[in-house]
């Protein structure tokens, strides 16, 4: 029984991390066509590796910060505005670490620490992915998702024409 439960809470947090990865890669393309980022995106994509090293970092800089804010703010009693500073930071903090490594993930292989650790976790999100992927929730959000994608597909759609 607890088993299942745990299985079922490590699915919902699976599903929510694909949900959300996909989402904010979708927004991180939006936003750097919108801002004309292609030359920036270009030159992150052939940086060095202490380079990449650099500029995958200043977004962990940038978050840095806000978090402790969000710690202090709840460690204080503003436990709603910790709360939501909190879950701003992790969407945009994710949202700039997940373009910034997504175009310099070749570079920061080449250190050797950053592969071990990279692939280390790696192979605990494809273990989790494995576990989950048979668990009937995790099916169920997969139609759910189709769904969902049909739906703003189709309103998108609809906005485009008009």
């Amino acid at each position: 029984m607890l088993k299942k439960i745990l299985l079922s809470l490590l699915a919902v947090a699976v599903i929510f991390e694909e949900w959300l990865w996909d989402i904010l890669t979708a927004i991180g393309q939006w936003l750097s066509q919108l801002l004309h980022l292609e030359k920036f995106d270009l030159w992150l994509l052939n940086a060095k590796p202490n380079t990449a090293l650099l500029a995958f970092l200043i977004p962990l800089a940038i978050v840095t910060p806000f978090n402790i804010l969000a710690v202090f703010l709840l460690s204080h009693g503003a436990i709603i505005q910790g709360i939501l500073l909190e879950v701003v930071v992790k969407l945009v903090g994710t949202l700039l670490i997940a373009r910034v490594f997504r175009l310099t993930k070749t570079a920061l292989l080449t250190f050797d620490w950053f592969s071990s650790l990279y692939h280390s976790i790696t192979g605990l999100l494809h273990w989790a992915h494995e576990l989950i992927h048979q668990t009937a929730i995790y099916r169920l959000s997969v139609e759910i998702k189709k769904a969902v994608k049909i739906k703003i597909a189709y309103w998108l759609h609809g906005i485009v024409e008009k």
